[in-house]
């Protein structure tokens, strides 16, 4: 009697668990037509930013999930330069960005409503890998390497 008791709560509890995660396939299916690749996503509340491929280089992208459309980035991507991480805040105002320029890594701060590229001094001096944006895009959080060990740095942001 127990054992029936037991099997009847499980059967209960499966049935009234709240519902499961479910994949966006329309907004899937759009994703994965605007490039050939893409990797480290970060999402804002109608945003995602992430590190797409295109024509065999790699960029910095940002799409409108509300509207369904790629964002312009001015003044971001440089053909000169390899983007590593990308985070982005909630509002989808602001962007934090590790990427490789020349023989260097450098972390940026990207405004999107004047265009603006920013380029944050990390002390002590390190080798910036990856980055997190907190959503009102007022602190960062980036993995740093300083003498062959890891380090997470939180930098505020005016």
């Amino acid at each position: 009697m127990s054992r029936v008791v037991l099997i009847l709560s499980i059967v209960l509890l499966v049935g009234c668990s709240p519902d499961r995660p479910t994949p966006r396939s329309d907004l899937n299916g759009l994703l994965r037509q605007s490039v050939s690749s893409r990797r480290d996503p970060s999402l804002g509340s109608r945003w995602l930013a992430s590190l797409g491929q295109r024509n065999g280089r790699e960029r910095v992208e940002l799409v409108d999930l509300q509207r369904r459309t790629p964002v312009p980035l001015p003044g971001l991507n440089r053909s000169d330069a390899q983007p590593i991480s990308v985070s982005v805040s909630a509002d989808g105002e602001r962007l934090a960005v590790v990427q490789q320029r020349d023989d260097r890594t450098e972390l940026l701060l990207y405004r999107r409503s004047v265009g603006a590229v920013q380029r944050l001094p990390l002390e002590p001096p390190g080798v910036p890998r990856s980055v997190s944006l907190d959503g009102q895009g007022k602190r960062l959080a980036v993995q740093v390497s300083r003498n062959g060990r890891w380090d997470v740095d939180l930098i505020r942001l005016p």
